[in-house]
Protein backbone atom coordinates (compact mmCIF):
# COMPACT_ATOMS: atom_id res chain seq x y z
CA UNK A 1 0.00 0.00 0.00
CA UNK A 2 1.31 3.45 -0.92
CA UNK A 3 2.70 5.50 2.00
CA UNK A 4 0.61 8.59 2.66
CA UNK A 5 0.83 11.99 4.30
CA UNK A 6 -2.47 13.66 5.19
CA UNK A 7 -2.83 17.29 6.22
CA UNK A 8 -6.45 18.34 6.43
CA UNK A 9 -6.97 16.39 9.62
CA UNK A 10 -8.54 17.99 12.66
CA UNK A 11 -8.47 18.01 16.45
CA UNK A 12 -10.18 19.93 19.24
CA UNK A 13 -8.26 22.06 21.73
CA UNK A 14 -9.54 22.85 25.22
CA UNK A 15 -11.59 26.05 25.27
CA UNK A 16 -12.73 25.86 21.66
CA UNK A 17 -15.58 23.37 22.21
CA UNK A 18 -18.16 26.16 22.45
CA UNK A 19 -17.56 27.04 18.79
CA UNK A 20 -18.77 23.59 17.72
CA UNK A 21 -21.93 23.45 19.83
CA UNK A 22 -24.26 24.89 17.17
CA UNK A 23 -22.90 22.57 14.48
CA UNK A 24 -23.11 19.46 16.65
CA UNK A 25 -26.76 20.21 17.42
CA UNK A 26 -27.56 19.99 13.69
CA UNK A 27 -26.43 16.38 13.30
CA UNK A 28 -27.70 13.13 14.87
CA UNK A 29 -26.58 12.64 18.46
CA UNK A 30 -24.69 9.42 17.74
CA UNK A 31 -22.71 11.09 14.94
CA UNK A 32 -21.96 14.10 17.16
CA UNK A 33 -20.64 11.80 19.90
CA UNK A 34 -18.35 10.00 17.43
CA UNK A 35 -16.98 13.28 16.07
CA UNK A 36 -16.37 14.65 19.55
CA UNK A 37 -14.55 11.49 20.61
CA UNK A 38 -12.36 11.42 17.52
CA UNK A 39 -11.51 15.13 17.66
CA UNK A 40 -10.22 14.60 21.20
CA UNK A 41 -8.27 11.45 20.30
CA UNK A 42 -4.58 11.43 19.40
CA UNK A 43 -3.44 7.90 20.25
CA UNK A 44 -6.37 5.53 19.68
CA UNK A 45 -8.72 5.45 16.70
CA UNK A 46 -6.72 8.09 14.86
CA UNK A 47 -3.51 6.06 14.84
CA UNK A 48 -5.42 2.84 14.10
CA UNK A 49 -6.98 4.43 11.02
CA UNK A 50 -3.57 5.69 9.95
CA UNK A 51 -2.11 2.22 10.30
CA UNK A 52 -4.87 0.62 8.23
CA UNK A 53 -4.28 3.05 5.37
CA UNK A 54 -0.47 3.32 5.60
CA UNK A 55 -0.77 6.99 6.53
CA UNK A 56 2.77 7.42 7.75
CA UNK A 57 2.21 10.98 8.99
CA UNK A 58 -0.83 13.14 9.66
CA UNK A 59 -0.51 16.89 10.09
CA UNK A 60 -3.12 18.14 12.54
CA UNK A 61 -5.03 21.42 12.60
CA UNK A 62 -7.56 22.96 14.97
CA UNK A 63 -11.14 22.28 13.90
CA UNK A 64 -13.16 25.23 12.66
CA UNK A 65 -13.90 28.00 13.21
CA UNK A 66 -10.86 27.90 15.47
CA UNK A 67 -9.16 31.19 16.21
CA UNK A 68 -11.31 32.90 13.55
CA UNK A 69 -14.30 32.44 15.85
CA UNK A 70 -12.61 34.28 18.72
CA UNK A 71 -13.16 37.93 19.59
CA UNK A 72 -10.23 40.27 18.79
CA UNK A 73 -9.30 40.65 22.44
CA UNK A 74 -9.04 36.88 23.06
CA UNK A 75 -7.81 35.58 19.69
CA UNK A 76 -4.05 35.86 20.16
CA UNK A 77 -3.97 34.10 23.51
CA UNK A 78 -6.46 31.47 22.37
CA UNK A 79 -4.41 30.65 19.28
CA UNK A 80 -1.26 30.44 21.34
CA UNK A 81 -2.89 28.02 23.80
CA UNK A 82 -4.20 25.85 20.98
CA UNK A 83 -0.77 25.71 19.35
CA UNK A 84 0.96 24.89 22.61
CA UNK A 85 -1.61 22.15 23.27
CA UNK A 86 -1.02 20.65 19.84
CA UNK A 87 2.75 20.85 20.26
CA UNK A 88 2.45 18.79 23.45
CA UNK A 89 0.42 16.13 21.64
CA UNK A 90 2.83 16.04 18.69
CA UNK A 91 5.76 15.65 21.08
CA UNK A 92 4.18 12.43 22.36
CA UNK A 93 4.08 10.92 18.84
CA UNK A 94 6.66 12.80 16.75
CA UNK A 95 7.06 9.75 14.53
CA UNK A 96 3.46 10.01 13.29
CA UNK A 97 2.07 13.48 14.04
CA UNK A 98 2.90 17.05 13.02
CA UNK A 99 1.05 20.35 13.31
CA UNK A 100 -0.31 23.31 11.39
CA UNK A 101 -0.66 26.53 13.36
CA UNK A 102 -3.92 28.22 14.32
CA UNK A 103 -3.53 31.95 13.80
CA UNK A 104 -5.22 35.11 15.17
CA UNK A 105 -5.77 36.68 11.76
CA UNK A 106 -7.66 39.58 13.38
CA UNK A 107 -4.32 41.43 13.40
CA UNK A 108 -1.87 40.61 10.58
CA UNK A 109 1.20 41.55 12.61
CA UNK A 110 0.13 39.42 15.57
CA UNK A 111 -0.73 36.56 13.19
CA UNK A 112 2.72 36.80 11.60
CA UNK A 113 4.34 36.74 15.02
CA UNK A 114 2.41 33.62 16.08
CA UNK A 115 3.17 31.91 12.77
CA UNK A 116 6.87 32.60 13.29
CA UNK A 117 6.73 31.21 16.84
CA UNK A 118 4.79 28.12 15.77
CA UNK A 119 7.21 27.33 12.94
CA UNK A 120 10.53 28.22 14.56
CA UNK A 121 9.84 27.29 18.19
CA UNK A 122 7.17 24.58 17.97
CA UNK A 123 8.31 22.98 14.72
CA UNK A 124 4.97 23.34 12.93
CA UNK A 125 4.90 22.90 9.16
CA UNK A 126 2.66 25.82 8.19
CA UNK A 127 -0.77 27.09 9.14
CA UNK A 128 -4.43 26.32 8.57
CA UNK A 129 -6.83 29.26 8.73
CA UNK A 130 -10.59 28.82 8.81
CA UNK A 131 -11.60 31.42 6.25
CA UNK A 132 -12.34 35.08 6.87
CA UNK A 133 -12.07 36.70 10.29
CA UNK A 134 -15.34 38.42 11.17
CA UNK A 135 -15.89 39.33 7.55
CA UNK A 136 -12.34 40.47 6.79
CA UNK A 137 -10.56 38.77 3.87
CA UNK A 138 -6.81 38.48 3.49
CA UNK A 139 -6.52 40.30 0.17
CA UNK A 140 -6.74 43.50 2.22
CA UNK A 141 -3.39 45.32 1.76
CA UNK A 142 -2.86 45.41 5.51
CA UNK A 143 -2.20 41.65 5.32
CA UNK A 144 0.87 42.16 3.14
CA UNK A 145 2.95 42.08 6.33
CA UNK A 146 1.58 38.61 7.05
CA UNK A 147 2.18 37.32 3.51
CA UNK A 148 5.72 38.68 3.71
CA UNK A 149 6.41 36.55 6.78
CA UNK A 150 4.70 33.46 5.35
CA UNK A 151 6.82 33.71 2.20
CA UNK A 152 9.98 34.27 4.23
CA UNK A 153 9.33 31.18 6.34
CA UNK A 154 8.58 29.11 3.23
CA UNK A 155 5.57 27.29 4.70
CA UNK A 156 2.10 26.75 3.20
CA UNK A 157 -1.18 28.45 4.08
CA UNK A 158 -4.14 26.04 4.12
CA UNK A 159 -7.36 28.00 3.52
CA UNK A 160 -10.11 25.97 5.15
CA UNK A 161 -13.86 26.56 4.81
CA UNK A 162 -16.05 28.47 7.20
CA UNK A 163 -19.54 29.94 7.17
CA UNK A 164 -20.15 33.02 5.05
CA UNK A 165 -20.10 36.28 6.99
CA UNK A 166 -23.58 36.99 5.64
CA UNK A 167 -25.74 34.30 4.06
CA UNK A 168 -26.12 34.97 0.32
CA UNK A 169 -29.73 35.77 -0.50
CA UNK A 170 -29.93 32.92 -2.99
CA UNK A 171 -29.33 30.46 -0.13
CA UNK A 172 -31.94 31.92 2.20
CA UNK A 173 -34.54 29.37 3.22
CA UNK A 174 -32.27 26.46 2.26
CA UNK A 175 -30.04 25.80 5.29
CA UNK A 176 -28.88 22.51 3.75
CA UNK A 177 -26.94 24.63 1.23
CA UNK A 178 -25.22 26.88 3.78
CA UNK A 179 -22.46 24.52 4.89
CA UNK A 180 -20.42 21.64 3.54
CA UNK A 181 -22.91 20.67 0.82
CA UNK A 182 -22.37 23.93 -1.09
CA UNK A 183 -21.90 27.20 0.79
CA UNK A 184 -18.52 26.48 2.35
CA UNK A 185 -17.01 25.73 -1.03
CA UNK A 186 -18.43 28.91 -2.56
CA UNK A 187 -17.13 30.97 0.35
CA UNK A 188 -13.65 29.45 0.35
CA UNK A 189 -13.24 29.39 -3.41
CA UNK A 190 -14.31 33.03 -3.60
CA UNK A 191 -11.77 33.94 -0.92
CA UNK A 192 -9.01 32.24 -2.89
CA UNK A 193 -10.02 34.11 -6.04
CA UNK A 194 -9.93 37.39 -4.11
CA UNK A 195 -6.31 36.64 -3.26
CA UNK A 196 -5.50 35.80 -6.88
CA UNK A 197 -7.21 38.77 -8.54
CA UNK A 198 -5.99 41.26 -5.94
CA UNK A 199 -2.41 40.42 -6.92
CA UNK A 200 -1.28 38.69 -3.72
CA UNK A 201 0.56 36.08 -5.77
CA UNK A 202 2.24 38.76 -7.90
CA UNK A 203 3.53 40.52 -4.80
CA UNK A 204 4.43 37.24 -3.07
CA UNK A 205 5.20 34.75 -5.85
CA UNK A 206 6.51 32.04 -3.54
CA UNK A 207 3.37 31.82 -1.40
CA UNK A 208 1.65 28.43 -1.48
CA UNK A 209 -2.09 28.43 -0.82
CA UNK A 210 -3.69 25.01 -0.25
CA UNK A 211 -7.36 24.35 -0.97
CA UNK A 212 -9.10 21.15 0.09
CA UNK A 213 -12.13 19.37 -1.37
CA UNK A 214 -10.70 19.05 -4.89
CA UNK A 215 -9.61 22.67 -4.83
CA UNK A 216 -13.12 23.84 -3.86
CA UNK A 217 -13.95 23.15 -7.56
CA UNK A 218 -11.83 26.09 -8.81
CA UNK A 219 -9.42 24.07 -11.00
CA UNK A 220 -12.26 23.02 -13.29
CA UNK A 221 -12.88 26.66 -14.33
CA UNK A 222 -9.30 27.72 -15.10
CA UNK A 223 -10.03 28.14 -18.80
CA UNK A 224 -13.06 30.32 -18.10
CA UNK A 225 -11.12 32.55 -15.70
CA UNK A 226 -8.67 33.33 -18.50
CA UNK A 227 -11.39 33.79 -21.11
CA UNK A 228 -13.71 36.04 -19.13
CA UNK A 229 -10.95 37.98 -17.37
CA UNK A 230 -9.49 38.67 -20.79
CA UNK A 231 -12.84 40.02 -21.93
CA UNK A 232 -13.78 41.90 -18.75
CA UNK A 233 -10.67 42.78 -16.71
CA UNK A 234 -12.55 45.48 -14.76
CA UNK A 235 -9.36 47.47 -14.30
CA UNK A 236 -7.46 44.58 -12.71
CA UNK A 237 -3.92 43.92 -13.93
CA UNK A 238 -2.09 40.66 -13.29
CA UNK A 239 1.40 39.60 -14.30
CA UNK A 240 0.13 36.19 -15.49
CA UNK A 241 -3.04 34.70 -16.85
CA UNK A 242 -5.31 33.65 -13.93
CA UNK A 243 -4.85 29.97 -14.78
CA UNK A 244 -1.08 30.27 -14.36
CA UNK A 245 -1.36 30.84 -10.61
CA UNK A 246 -2.77 27.34 -10.16
CA UNK A 247 -0.09 24.83 -9.16
CA UNK A 248 2.45 27.68 -9.01
CA UNK A 249 0.69 29.28 -6.03
CA UNK A 250 -2.61 27.44 -5.52
CA UNK A 251 -2.39 23.72 -4.87
CA UNK A 252 -5.10 21.34 -3.76
CA UNK A 253 -5.94 18.22 -1.82
CA UNK A 254 -8.55 15.56 -2.48
CA UNK A 255 -9.97 15.81 1.05
CA UNK A 256 -13.67 15.07 1.17
CA UNK A 257 -14.09 14.23 -2.52
CA UNK A 258 -13.56 10.53 -3.28
CA UNK A 259 -14.39 10.59 -6.98
CA UNK A 260 -12.11 9.09 -9.61
CA UNK A 261 -13.68 11.24 -12.31
CA UNK A 262 -13.06 14.42 -10.30
CA UNK A 263 -9.48 13.31 -9.62
CA UNK A 264 -8.88 12.80 -13.34
CA UNK A 265 -10.15 16.30 -14.03
CA UNK A 266 -8.03 17.80 -11.27
CA UNK A 267 -4.92 16.10 -12.60
CA UNK A 268 -5.77 17.33 -16.07
CA UNK A 269 -6.02 20.93 -14.88
CA UNK A 270 -3.37 21.02 -12.14
CA UNK A 271 -0.89 18.40 -13.26
CA UNK A 272 0.47 15.74 -10.93
CA UNK A 273 2.52 18.32 -8.99
CA UNK A 274 -0.51 20.33 -7.88
CA UNK A 275 -2.66 17.58 -6.34
CA UNK A 276 -2.26 15.86 -2.97
CA UNK A 277 -4.19 13.28 -1.00
CA UNK A 278 -5.89 14.03 2.30
CA UNK A 279 -8.86 12.72 4.25
CA UNK A 280 -10.57 15.49 6.33
CA UNK A 281 -10.63 13.22 9.39
CA UNK A 282 -12.79 12.82 11.42
CA UNK A 283 -15.43 14.49 9.27
CA UNK A 284 -14.70 12.00 6.49
CA UNK A 285 -13.90 8.30 6.73
CA UNK A 286 -10.23 7.36 6.40
CA UNK A 287 -10.91 3.87 5.02
CA UNK A 288 -13.13 5.27 2.26
CA UNK A 289 -10.53 7.87 1.31
CA UNK A 290 -7.72 5.30 1.26
CA UNK A 291 -9.71 2.91 -0.91
CA UNK A 292 -10.47 5.79 -3.30
CA UNK A 293 -6.85 6.75 -3.84
CA UNK A 294 -5.52 3.17 -3.90
CA UNK A 295 -8.02 2.18 -6.61
CA UNK A 296 -7.73 5.38 -8.66
CA UNK A 297 -6.86 4.69 -12.32
CA UNK A 298 -3.39 6.26 -12.15
CA UNK A 299 0.06 4.72 -12.37
CA UNK A 300 2.12 3.87 -9.31
CA UNK A 301 4.50 6.81 -9.74
CA UNK A 302 1.64 9.32 -9.86
CA UNK A 303 -0.07 7.69 -6.88
CA UNK A 304 3.17 7.95 -4.91
CA UNK A 305 3.44 11.68 -5.71
CA UNK A 306 -0.17 12.40 -4.77
CA UNK A 307 -0.11 10.33 -1.60
CA UNK A 308 3.31 11.26 -0.25
CA UNK A 309 6.00 13.02 -2.23
CA UNK A 310 4.17 16.23 -3.14
CA UNK A 311 3.11 16.81 0.46
CA UNK A 312 6.58 15.99 1.74
CA UNK A 313 8.06 18.61 -0.57
CA UNK A 314 5.44 21.23 0.32
CA UNK A 315 5.73 20.66 4.07
CA UNK A 316 9.49 20.20 4.24
CA UNK A 317 9.27 16.58 5.36
CA UNK A 318 11.78 13.90 4.39
CA UNK A 319 10.90 11.85 1.35
CA UNK A 320 10.63 8.16 2.10
CA UNK A 321 12.95 5.93 0.12
CA UNK A 322 11.36 4.15 -2.82
CA UNK A 323 10.06 0.79 -1.73
CA UNK A 324 9.08 1.99 1.76
CA UNK A 325 5.56 0.74 1.18
CA UNK A 326 4.89 -1.31 4.30
CA UNK A 327 2.33 -0.09 6.81
CA UNK A 328 3.95 2.08 9.49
Amino acid sequence: MTPKITFEEHFMAPGFERHSEAFLKLIPREQAEILTRRLDDFEGERIEAMDRGNIVRTVLSLTGPGAQGEAPETAAEAARRANDFLAEKVAQRPDRLSGLAALPMHDPDVAAEELRRAVTDLGFLGCLVNGHTHGVYYDDPKYDAFWTELERLGVPFYLHPTNAYATPYVLEGQPVLHGAVWGWGVETGSHALRLLFSGVFDRFPKVKLVLGHMGEALPFLRWRYDSRFGAYPMGVELELAPSAYFTRNIVMTTSGVCSHAALAGALGEMGEDGVMFSVDYPYEDSDTAVEFIETAPIDAATRRKLCHDNAAALLGLPKLAEGAEATA
